[in-house]
């Protein structure tokens, strides 16, 4: 059985991480979608929330299931036997930002990252970009799964 991790923060989920983990499930027996706890960010949504988030809009897709990543990535990999590490790409920006990341999970637990190359149609959307928009009030609805939308307007009003 092939198994995955498709690790990300997730602060907000959208519709171009469901696209690349539906890809990557297409490639693998089992997908793990690993929300992590990005220590160089802050996050708008707290991890219980975006893993509850994340359950929800992939509570009808078989083979998927979503975990919180408690530490380093490579020890969550080995930890639930993953044969590769999957992550979407948009553009030249985002490969030049993940090869550092795939070399050094390659080089601490020999696990390969496959990078999927997402849907052109979502290219433009991006978890900063949700966030700044649902900020001011601007319309989100149609860039993540249902629920998201609002869990992030709710953040917002929160720390209004």
């Amino acid at each position: 059985m092939s198994l995955a991790v498709c690790p990300g923060s997730f602060d907000p989920l959208t519709l171009g991480h469901v696209d690349v983990v539906r890809r990557a499930r297409s490639m693998f027996d089992e997908v793990v979608v690993g929300v992590a706890r990005n220590s160089a960010k802050s996050p708008l949504l707290a991890v219980d929330e975006r893993v509850a988030l994340a359950r929800a809009a992939f509570a009808s897709d078989a083979g998927v299931r979503v975990e919180v990543v408690p530490g380093l990535l490579a020890d969550f990999v080995r930890e639930v036997g993953a044969s590769a590490v999957v992550k979407g790409l948009r553009g030249g920006a985002d490969f030049d930002g993940e090869l550092p990341m795939a070399l050094m999970n390659r080089h601490l637990t020999g696990v390969e990252t496959v990078f999927v190359v997402g849907d052109p149609g979502l290219a433009h959307i991006a978890s900063s970009l949700v966030k700044d928009v649902a900020r001011y009030g601007g319309p989100v609805d149609d860039l993540v799964p249902p629920g998201v939308a609002d869990a992030v307007r709710a953040a917002w009003a929160q720390r209004a």
